[in-house]
């Protein structure tokens, strides 16, 4: 697993960086894309990867904070934690302009 600013992505770092060097292998191959470095291009296509692998962990993680902080009001108003949890996310999907 890979495990960046305490979130867990699905795929392992080892896969990720498979798919960066296939995608930039078949790029080259394809002459859609032309480096001199290619395992350095293949290093910034993993992180670039991970990062957008690793943004629905971070959302759902703001999600629980805040939910978490309005714990209280929402067992007062009967609210139900996976419909709140499920409007927030939407919402800060929209809000990061995401795509998941």
């Amino acid at each position: 697993m890979v495990y960046l600013a305490e979130s867990i992505m699905i795929f392992s770092k080892d896969y990720v960086g498979y798919l960066a060097r296939q995608t930039v292998k078949q790029l080259a191959a394809a002459k859609v894309i032309r480096t001199e470095k290619p395992a350095v291009l293949s290093e910034r296509v993993t992180a670039g990867m991970v990062e957008e692998l690793s943004l629905e962990d971070r959302i759902n993680d703001e999600v629980r904070v805040i939910l978490e902080a309005i714990q209280d009001d929402m067992r007062k108003t009967g609210a139900s934690y996976p419909e709140m949890f499920k409007k927030l996310k939407v919402k800060l999907v929209n809000q990061y302009k995401a795509v998941l």
